[in-house]
C-alpha cells in the first residue's frame, strides 16, 4: 500500500504549492448519522477532476471524497453525447473528435461551479495531456486526481462490474491512449490497491499537504 502522492504543479501558480509534504492541519470527525463520511477537513473551494481508465474506480472514489467534504459531485459519463455512448456500446473506442464535445460539456460544468465560488468534483478519464490542458486552462483552482493501478487489478474490477456501457474489452484501447500526469501538472496520484475509504483519505491528506504550503 502506498499513500496518495502529489506531482509538482506548474511554477508561478500560487494556488498550487509545489511541496508534496502532507499537511498536519487538524480535521474534524464526521458527524454522527452521515454514512459514507470520512472526515471534514478544511479546504478552499477546489475543482477536482477524478481521472483514469475505465474500471479504476473514478465514480466510487469521487463519491467518497464528495461525502467527506460535502462537495457536489457530477458523474462525467452522464455528459457524453448519445453518439459517444452508442459507439462505446458497440466496442468502438472514442477518438479525439468524439471526446471534444464531452470535454466542452465538462468544462461548462466546472465553470458553473467556479461562477458560484463553489467547490466541485467531476469524473473524467482525461487520458491525454491535451485533454487535461484544455480542462485546466484558465482554471487555477483545478486539480486532477489520477487513480493509478495495474492492468491486472483493473481487469479484475471490470469483470465484476455490472450495467456499465463501457465493455471490459476496451481497456486496452484506453491504456494505449493514457498519458499519465507529469510533474508539471496539478495532479495527485493515488494508488487504487487500498480500500475506497483509505484511497479517499489519502487523496484528501495529499491535498491538505499541498495547500498548507501555499
Amino acid at each position: 500500500m502506498t499513500d496518495a502522492k502529489a506531482t509538482k504543479p506548474p511554477q508561478g501558480s500560487p494556488s498550487r504549492p509545489d511541496s508534496p509534504t502532507q499537511s498536519s492541519a487538524p480535521t474534524q470527525p464526521s458527524s454522527p448519522g452521515q454514512p459514507g463520511s470520512l472526515v471534514q477537513p478544511v479546504l478552499p473551494p477546489l475543482i477536482l477532476v477524478v481521472m483514469g481508465v475505465s474500471g479504476c474506480g473514478k465514480s466510487t472514489i469521487a463519491e467518497k471524497i464528495a461525502a467527506s467534504l460535502h462537495w457536489p459531485m457530477v458523474e462525467g459519463d452522464d455528459l457524453h453525447p448519445p453518439a459517444n455512448i452508442a459507439k462505446m456500446k458497440q466496442h468502438q473506442p472514442l477518438n479525439d473528435t468524439d471526446r471534444q464535445p464531452w470535454l466542452t460539456a465538462i468544462g461548462r460544468r466546472i465553470d458553473a461551479w467556479r461562477g458560484e465560488n463553489s467547490a466541485g468534483i467531476i469524473t473524467c478519464s482525461a487520458l491525454k495531456r491535451r485533454y487535461r490542458d484544455q480542462l485546466v486552462a484558465g482554471r487555477p483552482n483545478l486539480w486532477f486526481i489520477y487513480l493509478k493501478g495495474s492492468k491486472e487489478l483493473i481487469q479484475e474490477r471490470l469483470a465484476q462490474r455490472k450495467g456499465h456501457f463501457m465493455p471490459p474489452d476496451m481497456l486496452d484501447s484506453q491504456l494505449a491512449d493514457l498519458e499519465e500526469p507529469t510533474a508539471d501538472e496539478p495532479a495527485i496520484i493515488a494508488d487504487i490497491a487500498p480500500s475506497p475509504d483509505e484511497i479517499a483519505k489519502n487523496i484528501i491528506a495529499a491535498l491538505q499537504g499541498k495547500l498548507s504550503h501555499a
